[in-house]
């Protein structure tokens, strides 16, 4: 016989066979598959994704972070690493810590750190450490969490802005990507499959493809000095100014952004 424990009004059951279903509560992670568990879910660590599996069953309490001082870091850098995204590029962030509901697969939801105005590009906010940092390396360590989010919020796009230790931002953009997405929801039904039936879910040997960076803003403490006397050379009526391999555009806020210009797109002098 299995007995039905009732927590925060969420019953679980405590054996493995047997699980009370439980009603989406946006408040209460244990009642979805959410952006930074689907980082979980597609990793290879078997023991972090089965104490997922026992949290959402309601059998653990979730991991205490409170002193995990770099999850910290990026919780209180998070309001600033927001505006200044807003700040070097010109656009809006809203709908910040707006938690939403995959229309369809409603197991599914994302709590976004917010969404670019205009584009609705989903944003997302971290803190990084400076040692061994890589662009590809910080695309790779979220885009399961990216992808999910851009999954449930219908977006095509994502914007990662990474503060790091060493006094950096970074902005990296990245697209939906329908091959990854595939084998997320592939995984992630698997799993929650595993948290109705009470089977104890292994690894699930996916091997997404590799993140492209569609493209990639740097401002630190050097690059910040060299693109005030950039922004001296736009005359202050363009909207946009092209030359020595960079493109300059001002936003309808008067920011001017920069990007790196292609060989074959550059004008002919």
């Amino acid at each position: 016989m299995t007995s039905i424990v009732q927590r925060n009004g969420i019953s679980s059951a405590t054996s493995s066979s047997t699980y009370a279903p439980i009603r989406f509560n946006s408040e209460d992670r244990r009642t979805f598959v959410g952006g930074s568990d689907a980082r979980i879910i597609m990793g290879n660590d078997e023991a972090d994704l089965v104490r997922l599996w026992r949290e959402k069953r309601g059998e653990v309490e979730p991991e205490d972070l409170a002193d995990n001082l770099i999850v910290q870091l990026g919780v209180v850098t998070e309001d600033l690493n927001r505006r200044w995204y807003e700040r070097n590029t010109g656009q809006a962030v809203k709908d910040v810590q707006k938690r939403i509901q995959h229309p369809v697969n409603k197991w599914m939801a994302a709590s976004l750190d917010g969404l670019v105005d205009p584009g609705g590009a989903v944003f997302e906010a971290k803190f990084m450490l400076p040692w061994a940092f890589s662009e590809e390396a910080a695309a790779e360590k979220h885009m399961a969490q990216l992808q999910h989010n851009m999954w449930v919020a219908n977006a095509r796009s994502a914007a990662l802005s990474i503060i790091t230790g060493g006094g950096k931002w970074v902005e990296v953009t990245l697209h939906a990507d329908p091959l990854y997405q595939h084998l997320l929801l592939t995984a992630e039904k698997k799993f929650w499959r595993c948290v109705m039936s009470g089977e104890e879910p292994r690894p699930f040997g996916v091997e997404p493809p590799r993140p492209r960076l569609e493209a990639v803003r740097i401002v630190d403490k050097e690059h910040e000095g060299a693109k005030t006397e950039l922004k001296k050379l736009v005359p202050e009526d363009a909207r946009e100014a092209i030359g020595h391999g960079l493109r300059a555009k001002r936003s309808k806020s008067g920011a001017v952004s920069f990007e790196l210009v292609e060989a074959a797109d550059a004008p002919l002098q």
